[in-house]
C-alpha cells in the first residue's frame, strides 16, 4: 500500500485481527456464521497482506496474479452462494474490489512490487462509494438493540455475537475504503 507506514501498519493490525476473529467465528454452531465468516477471514487476512507497508515487504511480481486468483475464485464462490443471501452479494463486491487492486498493483510501474498504482477512476470511485455507503450503513447496524439468539439458557459464544461480527465487517469496511484511496 501507497502511503505513511504507520497507515499501513495500522491496516495490518486490524485487518489481522479481524481475519483472526472470523476465524474464531468459523467454530461457531450456527451454520450461516460458520459459512460467512470463511469468506471474510480470507478478506482479512488478504487485506493484511495487501497493506504490509511497502518499505517493509515488497511482494514479487508473481503475488499479484495470485492474489488476484485467489479473489477470483473468492467472487466466483461468492456469485454462486448468493443464490442464498444478499450479504454474499457484498462478499462478491469485496472480492472484487481485492481483485482489481491485485491487477492495478501488477500493472503499476515498477510492476515487482508496485504498492499504489493508478486504477480506473471510474472503478475506484464507484467501488469508494460502494463501500463509503457499506461502512456507513455497517456503523447504524452497530446501534444496540435486543438480540434474541437460540442459547437454550446458556450464555452466547463469541463466534455467535452478531455485534462482533458486524464490527469486524465495519473494520473490513473502512480497511477497503482506505485501501481504495491509494489507488
Amino acid at each position: 500500500m501507497h502511503g505513511p507506514a504507520a497507515h499501513g501498519w495500522l491496516l495490518v493490525a486490524l485487518c489481522a485481527a479481524t481475519g483472526a476473529y472470523c476465524l474464531l467465528r468459523m467454530r461457531s454452531q450456527v451454520e450461516e456464521q460458520r459459512r460467512a465468516a470463511g469468506g471474510e477471514a480470507l478478506m482479512g487476512f488478504g487485506m493484511a497482506a495487501m497493506a504490509m507497508p511497502a518499505a517493509v515487504f515488497t511482494p514479487p511480481s508473481w503475488a499479484w496474479p495470485v492474489y488476484a486468483a485467489v479473489f477470483g475464485a473468492a467472487a466466483l464462490h461468492a456469485l454462486w452462494s448468493a443464490r442464498s443471501g444478499a450479504h454474499h452479494l457484498h462478499h462478491l463486491v469485496g472480492a472484487g474490489a481485492m481483485v482489481y487492486m491485485a491487477v492495478t498493483m501488477a500493472a503499476s510501474p515498477g510492476h515487482g512490487g508496485g504498492h499504489g498504482g493508478s486504477g480506473v477512476p471510474l472503478v475506484t470511485g464507484t467501488l469508494l462509494l460502494y463501500f463509503t455507503g457499506y461502512v456507513l450503513l455497517s456503523g447504524v447496524r452497530l446501534v444496540p438493540v435486543a438480540v434474541s439468539l437460540p442459547t437454550g439458557g446458556r450464555a452466547v459464544a463469541w463466534g455467535d455475537r452478531p455485534e462482533l461480527a458486524r464490527a469486524c465487517r465495519l473494520t473490513m469496511g473502512i480497511a477497503m475504503v482506505a485501501m481504495l484511496m491509494t489507488l
